[in-house]
């Protein structure tokens, strides 16, 4: 079974912990479909950006949790 994991972190890229503990997802819809869930609250407990993995490749990122970022 492929896992999908989010990695949260500052502008800089420093990794840091989230503020939200994710679970370990089966699909990258359900990885997608969390962080649209609980954005707000990474963004408040200090994640500024996401990366999204699937195993140990990176899918996407950096994307930003800050709505007013393009």
């Amino acid at each position: 079974m492929t896992a999908w994991t989010w990695r949260f972190e500052k502008t800089d890229g420093t990794e840091v912990p989230p503020a939200v503990q994710p679970e370990e997802f089966t699909t990258q819809g359900d990885a997608e479909s969390w962080i649209g869930e609980h954005w707000k609250a990474l963004l408040d407990g200090g994640a500024d950006q996401v990366r999204l993995f699937e195993e140990t490749s990176e899918i996407y990122g950096p994307m930003s949790l800050h709505a007013d970022a393009p």
